[in-house]
């Protein structure tokens, strides 16, 4: 049977999704709580990769086991031996054509600002904190000219040589803003490494009056200058994946 997990997560403690060496990554540790029902290795196959530190509401990924038991037991038998910063929220049974990574038509990502003096301690790790003032009436336009199709090599993190696909579409972006807290939201049919972060800090840094918003509309012409600031991971949420 091959299932379909839904899952959540605080990726603070964690190394990021795909498996490493340290062992210390959402995927090695579902792997582990699918060895510990199961008795035997099961792969676990996510929709795509998220940073250390970036955290998931609705990260998706598909395993193959035996039907011994369904997909509920299953869900409740993971979150049993899974740590309380993981949890699988949903578990269904999918066609067997189905792949969580392959099927993917595309990503929602939200990205959390708290812009204000003080830092509420209980959005410690789950939101940037940008002190200083931001503009929203540039930076509505800076968030709006990222839509459509782009060759966003100027916002990749890749280290070496970058793949000669390096054209995205990004659908849809949003902004929200309540009480000092911004809400960005980025919907697309696919991101490249850190995409979405170093896109964030450009808005903001236009939003800041540091950069001008012709510079970074000319990056998206042109796929240069390059792009080296980073929003940190803690603001960032993967929200679902589209299919």
């Amino acid at each position: 049977m091959r299932l379909r997990l839904i899952i959540a997560y605080d990726g603070r403690p964690y190394s990021g999704w795909q498996s490493q060496r340290s062992a210390n990554t959402i995927q090695d540790i579902l792997e582990k709580a699918f060895q510990n029902v199961a008795g035997t290795h099961i792969t676990v196959h996510g929709a795509g990769r998220t940073d250390a530190g970036v955290h998931a509401l609705g990260q998706c990924a598909h395993a193959d086991v035996f039907a011994k038991m369904n997909p509920s037991e299953w869900r409740r038998a993971l979150n049993a031996n899974l740590p309380p910063t993981i949890r699988v929220m949903k578990s269904s049974q999918a066609a067997r054509s189905f792949h969580a990574r392959f099927s993917a038509r595309g990503k929602v990502y939200r990205y959390l600002i708290r812009n204000g003096p003080i830092l509420p301690p209980h959005e410690f790790g789950r939101v940037w904190h940008v002190p200083q003032a931001l503009q929203l009436d540039v930076l509505r336009p800076a968030l709006t000219c990222l839509a459509g199709q782009h060759d966003f090599r100027a916002f990749s993190a890749q280290s070496g040589k970058l793949s000669s696909d390096t054209i995205r579409t990004i659908q849809k972006t949003s902004l929200a803003h309540r009480g000092g807290l911004l809400t960005l939201t980025f919907q697309g049919n696919g991101f490249l490494y850190k995409m979405v972060r170093m896109l964030t800090a450009a808005v903001i840094r236009v939003g800041q009056g540091r950069d001008s918003l012709e510079s970074l509309e000319s990056r998206l012409e042109t796929g240069r200058p390059k792009w080296n600031d980073v929003a940190p991971p803690d603001g960032l949420t993967l929200m679902r994946i589209l299919y």
